[in-house]
Parts: C-alpha cells; structure tokens; sequence
C-alpha cells in the first residue's frame, strides 16, 4: 500500500507552538439529537456540564491498534475517570456497579455497530467494619489483605441494524487490578497487573484495572489559548495521574467482516442505570478531544447521548470549525478556506485507499484497517509522517494525536503547510511492550521521603496483627469484626487525643 503523507514533516520553532491542545479532535466531530431527554452527559477529560460530576461514567480516551508483538490481532483500550490522583483514597477508584462498559465495533461502514464487548463490574468487600482498601501488603488478587475487590463480565452482543441477533458471554467473573495504594500496600504492583490478564477462548485477551493516563498534551490551552501569548505551552498537564483501563485483544478474524473488507470503525459508551432501573447512555468517544474542542457547548450533553448514525445532524461542527478562527484572531494565522471538506473526508470517512470503508457513512469514531502492520518504528505523527499504522489508521499509545490534527486542522492537507503541536511529544511514563500495553499506573506513595525516615519500615512491624482480614483466626475472647474495630477507634482516638494535646501545647506558648 503507498504510504499516505502529507510530505512535511518539520522542526517546530516556538512561533509556531501555537494551541496545540485545542486541536486534537477538533477535526473530527459532529454533534446529534439527543436520543431522549435527559439522557444525555458527556466524555473525555470533564470537558461536558453533566457528566464532569460523574467520573465513574466519564470516558476519556480510546485507542485501537495492531498490536506489535501479535499482528494478527487488534487492541482496543479504553479509559474511564479522569484526573485519577495516587493518593485518592479511602475509596480509591472502582469502576461503576450501576453501568455497562461497551466497546463498539461497526465492520462494514454504515455507521451502526455489528459487534458490542459489554463490560460489567460488581465489587466485593471482605470486612465492612474497617476504612481501609487495604488491611495489609498485597501479593496477589485474591491476598485475603485486598479488602476491597471487583470482577467483572464480558457480553458479546451481535447486532443487526440495531436489533439484538445473539447474545454470547464471553468472559465471567474476571479479577479487577486494584488502584495502586502504594509502595507499603502494594510492594510488586507489577505482579498485581499481570494476575489481572486474563486469556479467553479463541485466542483474546483482557484486562481490566488501573494504568497511567496514557494521553499526553497541555491542557492549558483554555486559558485562552495558552495565556494569549504561548507562556503556558510545554506541560504534560496528565503527568502523575492515572485512569481506569478496559483493555481487549480480539483476532482480528473476530472483528473483520471478511478478509477483503478488513477496516473496522470502534468507539466506547458509558449506559447507566437510571431510578427506574433502564440504562441510559451517558458517555461516547470515538476520536479524541471532540466534545472538548470541537461541540459547542449547547452540543456537549447532546452528543454523548446520540449514536454515530445520526451525526451528519450536526455537520456545520466540522465544516465549520471555530478553532482555525480562534488561532487567526490571538496568533494571526490565516485560517483555511471554508467549508472543510478536507475535514469530513479524512476523519468521519476515513481516509481514501488506507482505512475508509466502501459505502462508508459519515461518521464519528475511530477507522482502523486491521490488515495494516504494525510499524517496525513508529513515529509519533502517524500518517502524516508516512507511518500508516499510526493515526488516524487506529490510535497507537504514543501517537500525538493533539499536534497531528492541529497540523491538520490549520490546512495541512489542503496546501498550508505548517508545524504546529504543543510541544509535548511524548508520555512521561513507558508504554509496556505486552499486553495491555498501557503504562504502570503511579503509585499513592510518589513523592520524597518524610524528614528522617528511611523508607524501610515493614508495615507489619508498626500495625502488627491487629488488622486482620475477615475470617482470620481470632484473639482471645474478642471475634476478628470486634477486633478490628476496637483496633481502629483506639487507634484513631489515640492520635486525636495526642494531636489535640500538641494543639493545646502549641496555643499555650503562643499565648506566652
């Protein structure tokens, strides 16, 4: 196949370091009806009114490849809950019980999806009777230690212009990969995640846990634009923090139509469950930063309740686009000739002789043709760079996504040749090589050492047996709950007995 490519690929001076972030998606997107009313929020990186208050619900990003170590398959990821912080406990992050997870694969290009993988979670807790996620080291899943634990599901759900054909359960009762608590919680994560891969008949693979945010670009570009003047550009704003990831392998066999039309279109939603126990979809995301850049706000909800077949409703979005304006009237770069066509024709068709199907629906999700072979080296500009297995063929982790369509957005493809990104190249931690691909997420315990301490404490040697899992052999005449309990309130009364009194000291010699 020949290489599609744009033939430029340039060194990026700080002049032309303009907004990138605002660019990513912002080529691809369209709006559409509502399905119903109230039915609507929103996806990606809290970028929509309703669903920034429900990050459980709330995608992020998606990413489909080939997968370099096994060609023959292809690797759908797909985040949920934004801006995870290490540290964020009690609770951590569990993924929703009262949603349905779906990654939708539509293989013949009419914009409706054939195949559904539908993810369902249900967490368990051992021992209500303690706050902690944890009530020692964990050294693998089912460590009695791992107080709080989920599984999950997988239904393979056939389609056929929207009705249900079969029904098949594909995965059952699979182990979650816990949040990563910490180094004293959770001393050899890496082991953690790897009990977390799970091989299912036929040749998938899945996972389900946490991992880093593998999106790498500067948010800050809605300080208008990157303070007006680029003084805000250059910050991996994502760096430290972590998402939930659902990660599957398929044959490629599985997803493809035949082997002569082999390009799939996939996107993830988030349903939810309402008061009257009916699902309601509340999240899409197909290509990236769409309802963030692209929707006005008057879109937003609208958009993630809708589905890809009614997405020319809202076309003007992407024919259009207030970004390219926006960059003329801060930076005074000229932006491209309207309408867009260019647009429309690469990312909601795909493009012409690498991954647009025949008869193709316009449409917004991501194209992936799985005959394409991984790259022997990838380069982060994908297509545009003459690497055909990068974006936007698929998404690959360390595609840069955000600096490849602000290049496009501002007419790269129609002439206007032009260097523009964000200046952040590259994600701040490693992508694995195998299966699930994504980066270890960070640890809760990141950061420098308290003054004084050497970090070589054994958690055990401070709690001792006092935090004793559920159906641990029990002390004296007290059963494990009472136990634990009374540990816990001791505990805590102890250090608000001893914190007041230093409070009363301190007061006293002030007072002095």
């Amino acid at each position: 196949m020949t290489p599609f490519t744009s033939g430029f690929v340039g060194r990026r001076s700080l002049a032309t370091l303009v907004c990138g972030a605002l660019a990513t998606g912002g080529l691809a997107a369209v709006g559409a009806t509502a399905l119903e009313p109230g039915a609507a929020s929103a996806s990606s990186h809290r970028e929509a009114p309703l669903i920034s208050g429900q990050p459980q619900y709330d995608n992020t990003d998606v990413y489909a490849f080939a997968s370099p170590d096994k060609p023959d398959t292809t690797t759908i990821v797909a985040n949920w809950i934004p801006f995870e912080e290490p540290a964020g406990g009690p609770n951590f992050f569990p993924f929703a019980e009262d949603a349905q997870y779906d990654l939708h694969i539509d293989n013949n290009g009419d914009a409706q999806g054939e195949l559904v993988f539908r993810y369902t979670f249900k967490t368990h807790v051992k021992n209500d009777k303690t706050f902690l996620y944890n009530t020692g080291p964990v050294e693998s899943l089912d460590d009695p230690d791992l107080n709080i634990t989920q599984t999950y599901d997988i239904d393979l759900l056939q389609l056929k212009d929207q009705h249900l054909v079969k029904k098949t359960k594909y995965a059952d009762d699979v182990a979650v990969a816990p949040s990563n608590v910490g180094k004293a919680s959770m001393p050899d994560y890496a082991k953690l995640r790897s009990q977390a891969v799970h091989e299912l008949p036929g040749g998938a693979t899945t996972f389900a846990g946490q991992a880093d945010d593998p999106f790498f670009l500067d948010l800050r570009v809605f300080d208008l634009l990157y303070g007006g003047n680029l003084s805000e550009v250059g910050n991996d704003t994502l760096k430290g923090y972590n998402v939930n990831s659902v990660a599957l392998q398929l044959p490629n066999d599985v997803i493809q139509e035949s082997a002569d039309q082999p390009i799939v279109g996939i996107w993830s939603t988030t349903q939810r469950k309402n008061a009257s126990g009916h699902f309601r979809q509340v999240s899409r995301l197909g290509m990236p930063l769409v309802n963030e850049v692209v929707n006005p706000i008057k879109d937003k909800d609208k958009f993630n309740a809708s589905a890809p077949w009614n997405d020319g409703d809202f076309l003007k979005n992407v024919t259009e686009p207030e970004l390219p304006k926006l960059i003329e009237a801060i930076y005074k770069i000229k932006a491209p000739d309207e309408p867009r066509n260019d647009l429309v024709d690469v990312f909601l068709k795909g493009v012409e002789g690498l991954n647009q199907p025949p008869n193709v629906r316009p449409s917004e999700m991501l194209r992936l043709n799985t005959s394409t072979k991984p790259a022997a080296e990838e380069k982060r500009l994908g297509v545009l760079d003459g690497d055909n297995a990068g974006f936007p063929n698929g998404r690959r982790l360390g595609d840069d996504v955000l600096d490849i369509a602000l290049q496009v957005v501002e007419g790269e493809l129609v002439g206007a040749k032009n260097d523009l990104g964000d200046a952040v190249d590259k994600n701040d931690v490693k992508f694995e090589k195998t299966f699930p691909y994504v980066g270890q997420p960070t640890s809760g315990s990141r950061g420098p050492l308290a003054k004084g301490t050497t970090g070589t404490n054994d958690v055990r040697n401070q709690l001792g047996d006092a935090l004793q899992p559920a159906g641990a052999a029990g002390t004296g005449g007290m059963d494990d709950t009472t136990l634990i309990a009374v540990s816990a309130v001791s505990g805590a009364a102890g250090f608000l007995l001893v914190g007041t009194g230093l409070l009363w000291w301190r007061g006293r010699r002030r007072a002095y």
